[in-house]
C-alpha cells in the first residue's frame, strides 16, 4: 500500500485564476465558468488513487465511502462511511462542516473533501429567505438526500430569517449603510450570520475541526467568510477548495460529478449568476459582463418591468420606532414578515431596480444588477424620517459614518469592534426617530407623501413664511454679517483693501 503524504493547508498549491467569468452557486459564492479536468485517474480499484500535482506524484489511498459508476450506470455503496481513519490525498481532518446549497459547485465539494482530507462531511443549510424571494431555486424537499447521496453524514438546515433581518439587515438600514452610492449590501449582510452559525456555532455542535465554502479567490466573499471565522473562533482550519483544486469551471465540475455519481441535475448551458436572500437578488455574469449591454427584460424575478408596472399607484404608510421598521399600514409585522410582505408589493410596481460598476475588495471591478424591492422601499422611509428628528450637524456626521459602516460590511468585517462601536452610535442618535412615513408607488418609483413624528424637530410656526413671535426676520442680517466675515476678510485682502 502506498504511504499517504499529508499537506499542511499552508503549502497547498495554488491555483492561477484565469480571468474566467465568475458565477455563484445556489449558496451565493462565486464561482468560474468553465473547467480544466481533474488530474487524477482512478487506480483501478476501489480506495485508491493516482493524482498528479505538477512535477510531483503523490499516492495516496482514497477516501472509503465514495461511490464508483458502474459499467451499468448503477452506483456502489452511496451511504457515507466512517472509515476515513486513513486520511487523504491533501492531509487528514476529522470533520469538517460545509456551507451546502444543493447545487453543483457544493455537491461536488463533499467527496472531494472526503478524496482528499480523509474526513467526516457535515453539510449546513441556512435559510435567509432564498425561496421567499420567489427566485430562489433552493429546494428544501430532499436536500438532506442530495447531501447524504454526494457523501455527507447529515444536513443541518436553519432558518436565519428572522435573525437574519433583525441582527443584521435592520442595523445597516439604520446606519444609512449603502456601498458606492447604490449597493444596499444584500450579499455583503447574509455572509456574517451564515458563516457565524454555519461554520462556527454548527462547527461546534457536532464537533468539527475545519469549515468549508464554495467560494472563488476571486470573490469577496471568501473574505467575508473567513475573517467571521477568525473573529470568532481562530482555530478552526478553513478549506476553500477553489483555491486548491484543479477544477477550473462548470463543464469539469459536471464530470466530477458523473464520476462520483453525485445527483446533480444542472445543464452545460451558461446562466447568469445569482445571489438570493430576503433582501434582494443579484445577478451577475452573461451579457452582464459588458457594461455596454443593457439586460435582458427577462433576467428580471423579484420585480415587474415598471413599464408594464400598475398605471394607479399604490399608498403605504411604513411605522418606524427607534430608527426600525416595525408596522405596514398600523399592523405590526416581525422583521422578516415585513420584509417578505414588503418585497411583493414593490415588486409588483417595479421598485428597487439597481444596475452598478462596483469596486471589489479584491482589487477588480465588477457589474451587477440588483433587484432590492422591500429593502428601497425601507430605506426611503428611514431617511425621511431623519430629516424630521435629526438636526444638520448629527446627519452630516451619520452620513459620514455611514460611508465607512458600508465599507466594513461590504468588507466582511461585521464583527470588528470598529463596527460594533459605529452601531452604538448609530442606535444612540435614532433613539428619537420614531414616527411614520406615507410612500406612493409608482412605475418603479418612491414617492414621499407625508412624515410625521412625535420627536420633530420641524416648527410649522417657526418655518412659516408668515410673520412669527419666535423667529424674528430683522435677526438674520447680523447672522449674515458674522458668518460671511471669512468671505468679506478675503476679498478685502486681494483688493488691497
Amino acid at each position: 500500500m502506498a504511504q499517504i503524504h499529508a499537506v499542511g493547508i499552508s503549502s497547498f498549491p495554488k491555483i492561477a485564476l484565469r480571468g474566467i467569468p465568475v458565477h455563484r452557486d445556489n449558496f451565493g459564492c462565486q464561482r468560474k465558468s468553465c473547467f480544466k479536468e481533474i488530474n487524477a485517474r482512478s487506480s483501478g480499484s476501489r480506495g485508491k488513487m493516482t493524482s498528479q500535482y505538477g512535477l510531483q506524484q503523490k499516492h495516496a489511498v482514497r477516501c472509503q465511502g465514495i461511490q464508483n459508476v458502474m459499467a451499468d450506470g448503477t452506483r456502489e455503496d452511496v451511504a457515507y462511511s466512517k472509515n476515513t481513519n486513513t486520511g487523504g490525498l491533501r492531509g487528514k481532518l476529522n470533520k469538517v462542516v460545509l456551507a451546502y446549497s444543493g447545487g453543483l459547485d457544493t455537491s461536488v465539494i463533499v467527496p472531494w473533501l472526503r478524496e482528499n482530507y480523509g474526513c467526516e462531511v457535515v453539510c449546513f443549510t441556512a435559510d435567509v429567505g432564498q425561496a421567499d424571494c420567489s427566485a430562489g431555486d433552493l429546494e428544501m424537499d430532499g436536500l438532506e438526500q442530495k447531501a447524504k447521496a454526494s457523501g455527507a453524514s447529515q444536513l443541518v438546515v436553519k432558518d436565519l430569517k428572522e435573525e437574519f433581518v433583525r441582527e443584521y439587515i435592520f442595523p445597516c438600514l439604520r446606519a444609512g449603510a449603502v456601498y458606492e452610492r447604490k449597493y444596499l449590501l444584500g450579499t455583503s449582510m447574509a455572509r456574517p450570520v451564515i458563516a457565524k452559525v454555519a461554520m462556527v456555532d454548527v462547527a461546534k455542535e457536532v464537533g468539527a475541526d475545519a469549515v468549508s465554502h464554495g467560494c472563488t479567490g476571486k470573490g469577496n466573499d471568501q473574505v467575508r467568510f473567513e475573517l467571521t471565522f477568525f473573529a470568532l473562533n481562530p482555530e478552526l482550519q478553513v478549506v476553500a477548495p477553489w483555491r486548491e483544486w484543479d477544477i477550473t469551471g462548470r463543464e469539469d465540475a459536471i464530470e466530477y460529478a458523473k464520476k462520483h455519481s453525485v445527483p446533480v441535475p444542472v445543464s452545460k448551458k451558461s446562466i447568469y449568476s445569482r445571489d438570493r436572500n430576503l433582501w434582494h437578488l443579484s445577478h451577475e455574469g452573461d451579457i452582464l459582463e459588458d457594461p455596454a449591454n443593457e439586460p435582458k427584460k427577462d433576467m428580471y424575478m423579484m420585480t415587474v418591468d415598471p413599464e408594464d408596472a400598475p398605471s394607479q399607484p399604490e399608498y403605504l404608510e411604513i411605522g418606524i420606532e427607534s430608527g426600525l421598521p416595525v408596522s405596514i399600514n398600523g399592523r405590526k409585522l416581525s422583521p422578516a414578515t415585513l420584509l417578505s410582505e414588503l418585497n411583493k408589493v414593490g415588486g409588483r410596481h417595479g421598485v428597487g431596480r439597481i444596475d452598478m460598476v462596483e469596486n471589489r475588495l479584491v482589487g477588480m471591478k465588477s457589474r451587477g444588477v440588483y433587484e432590492t424591492p422591500g429593502g428601497t422601499i425601507l430605506w426611503a422611509a428611514a431617511r425621511e424620517l431623519e430629516s424630521l428628528t435629526l438636526d444638520r450637524e448629527t446627519i452630516q456626521m451619520k452620513d459620514l459614518l455611514a460611508l465607512k459602516y458600508a465599507e466594513l460590511v461590504y468588507a466582511g468585517r461585521w464583527f470588528d469592534p470598529l463596527r460594533y462601536s459605529m452601531d452604538a452610535f448609530m442606535e444612540k442618535i435614532t433613539e428619537t426617530t420614531t414616527g411614520s412615513v406615507m410612500l406612493k408607488l409608482y412605475k418603479g418609483s418612491v414617492i414621499v407623501a407625508s412624515r410625521k413624528s412625535p420627536h420633530s424637530l420641524y416648527r410649522e410656526d417657526i418655518s412659516s413664511f408668515e410673520t412669527g413671535a419666535i423667529y424674528n426676520q430683522a435677526d438674520a442680517a447680523g447672522f449674515i454679517r458674522l458668518y460671511g466675515l471669512p468671505t468679506r476678510v478675503r476679498a478685502m485682502l486681494e483688493k488691497g483693501l
